[in-house]
Order: structure tokens, then sequence, then C-alpha cells
């Protein structure tokens, strides 16, 4: 079950927030469609999104890809009550199942009845979750041989003027979002301490970083 305090205050934060989510979110959440984009799941397979919030990487994602299933689990239940109407609303029912989860001690069994998931996605997720490293592990020991975990994040904006940046972690502290300035680092370490191979990147002048870790 979700940790009660964080799941409160991301309720909170998200009660009014969520019904302008996604429309404000199109312009700095950067990479999310490049995420999707490299999914490709196998015919038949499964793919699992942590921290799914309104659902919107969910409903892209499963029209891209109408041969696989969609999974995803969120702390907040505000969020997910965005998340069915949409998915309702898109006629994605059948394709998607949510569920309520703490990313920090998720499983695919214990959320959803099922051993192992052929991808697992995180966009813009990592950053507001106390205890992230546990969600990254989890994520990672969610994975079927062969599969893929994928994710998207703010990076160092080392590329970007300094007022930039100053700005953007002063605006991200409002919504207790906080970048992960050794993400690559742990996600090397998580990648090789399950003989798993990882690829990491920084995009848009240091914006985003982007990894995939799989077999």
């Amino acid at each position: 079950m979700p940790t009660p305090d964080h799941a409160d205050s991301m309720d909170a934060i998200y009660r009014t927030q969520r019904h302008i989510y996604d429309l404000t979110r199109k312009y700095y959440l950067l990479g999310r469609d490049r995420l999707i984009a490299d999914l490709a799941p196998p015919p038949g397979g499964l793919v699992l999104e942590m921290g799914c919030g309104t659902a919107r990487n969910l409903i892209v994602a499963a029209r891209r890809y109408p041969h696989a299933r969609f999974l995803g689990f969120d702390i907040s239940e505000a969020m997910l009550e965005n998340a069915r109407t949409s998915i309702r609303r898109a006629g994605l029912e059948e394709r998607i199942g949510l569920t309520r989860g703490d990313a920090t001690s998720f499983s695919p069994k214990r959320l959803f009845g099922l051993d192992r998931v052929d991808r697992v996605f995180c966009s813009y997720t990592l950053s507001m979750i106390p205890g992230w490293e546990q969600a990254l592990a989890a994520g990672a020991d969610a994975l079927a041989p062969g599969g893929r975990l994928h994710l998207v994040d703010f990076g160092d904006q080392n590329g970007l003027p300094d007022w930039f940046a100053r700005g953007l972690h002063g605006w991200l502290d409002r919504f207790h979002v906080s970048p992960r300035a050794d993400l690559e680092a742990v996600a090397r370490h998580v990648a090789h301490r399950r003989g798993l191979l990882i690829e990491h990147r920084n995009l848009y002048r240091g914006y985003a970083q982007y990894a995939v870790i799989g077999g």
C-alpha cells in the first residue's frame, strides 16, 4: 500500500493540479514521446508505467502499440480518478489496467497478479519519489527476460544558462520535485547488480536525461 504521508502529499498537490496537468506539462516534460517511441513491446507484450498520473502516456502508448497490453499505478488517488476517466473516454478500458501503489515497494505480482512484464517505464516520476532508488530497483526487478526499463527525467541543465536552471529548480520545488543529480550512477549500479546493460544520454543540452536498462 502507498506510504500514507507521501500519498496524502501527492493528493494535496494534485487535487486541483490534475485538471490542468496535461495541458501545462506538455511544455516542459520533454522526452516523453521519445521514450514511448522506443518502447517497441513484443506482440502480446505487457507494458507497465510507474507513476502513471493522468494516464496520458499510457493512452499515447496504447494507441501506438495496439498489439500490447498496458498497466499503470500511481500513489495519488486524485490522479487515478482523472486517469480512469481519460481511459474510458479513449475507449481503452479493455487494454489499460490501473491500480494504486507505491513505486518504492511495488511488484507486478502484488499489484496485478503477474510475475513479470516486458517493458517498464517512468516519465518524470523518480524526481518526485522519496526513496526513488528503491523504485528504480523495483522497476528493474519487474522485468521479464529480455525486458527493458525506460526512464526519462530532469537532467543537470549544465548546457543551459544558469538563470534558467535556477528558475526551473525554484519552480519545481513548489511541487516537491527534485531532479536527481546521481540518477545515472544509481541506474548503472542497478543494472550492473542484475547483469543488465544500460544506455544513458542527456537530452536538450542537459535539460533531461534518458536511460534504458535491459538484457
